[in-house]
């Protein structure tokens, strides 16, 4: 390919008031708010650009081939140490928060939703080719 993808730039995610969601996000996740209407929220998070987009009774979990619900995007801290501070620090401003896992694999990863039950994974290995925005 001639072309290749760089990194995600958008994520939309469904939420039942945008602005409930946005003051969520900013207060509980660090997310810098950019725009907002009653129909959507544009937010920056973790070099993404986030869009919490009102819907009624959507979520942007799935099930897989087990029955078990899933998340569709993971946050990368880190180190262990870092993810344990993060789980923590979410716990006390009131997130629901699950418990550190091992999935088998490097690195440890828990799972936390949002207002509208959205869940989103965060694993404590950053990417190889990972690098700072310049």
């Amino acid at each position: 390919m001639k072309n290749q993808l760089i990194r995600v730039g958008t994520v939309y995610i469904p939420v039942s008031d945008p602005a409930l969601s946005a003051e969520w996000y900013k207060g509980k996740l660090g997310a810098k708010l950019n725009f907002l209407d009653e129909e959507k929220a544009i937010l920056d998070i973790a070099d993404i650009s986030i869009f919490l987009v009102k819907s009624a009774d959507q979520s942007s979990n799935f099930f897989d081939a087990e029955g078990v619900e899933r998340f569709v995007l993971t946050y990368e801290v880190n180190g262990l140490g870092a993810l344990r501070s993060l789980q923590a620090e979410l716990k006390e401003h009131g997130v629901k928060v699950g418990e550190i896992e091992n999935r088998g694999h490097a690195g440890r990863n828990f799972v936390f939703c949002d207002l509208d039950g959205n869940k989103f994974d965060v694993w404590s290995e950053l990417s190889k080719d990972y690098r700072q925005p310049v």
